[in-house]
């Protein structure tokens, strides 16, 4: 095998793990990359922690909502939240985004530790 196609193998994996970190949609091909036992180790971490954020935002998103419908007069604080919850999730996302492009690592404080534990 020749340099040139060892480089574009190595591309191609960096632009599946951008897939992996694109918010919402990105979980998808990150699950199907664990559930298949693919990818080399790098991209199953970046997997693990595009899953463990989806799930954060998903699980916050849900209990901030149905928090806001049961109370009456805690319904504009939770939404708020909710709202600020989703903003921090998207610019997580991004933010992980330019570190990979980058070449920078993509951990992050708790939430990586909790990712690899994942299957």
């Amino acid at each position: 095998m020749n340099p040139k196609d060892r480089y574009k193998e190595q591309d191609l994996r960096r632009l599946q793990m951008f897939i992996y970190l694109v918010p919402v949609v990105g979980f998808f091909p990150a699950l199907w990359t664990l559930y298949r036992g693919q990818g080399d180790r790098e991209q199953r971490n970046v997997s693990r922690l595009a899953i463990t954020l989806s799930f954060a935002w998903v699980l916050g998103y849900l209990l901030l909502n149905a928090g806001s419908q049961a109370s009456s007069s805690l319904t504009l604080p939770l939404l708020i939240m909710s709202s600020l919850l989703t903003s921090g999730y998207f610019l997580v996302n991004i933010w992980l985004m330019v570190r990979l492009w980058q070449r920078k690592s993509l951990r992050l404080p708790g939430i990586s530790r909790l990712g690899d534990r994942l299957p």
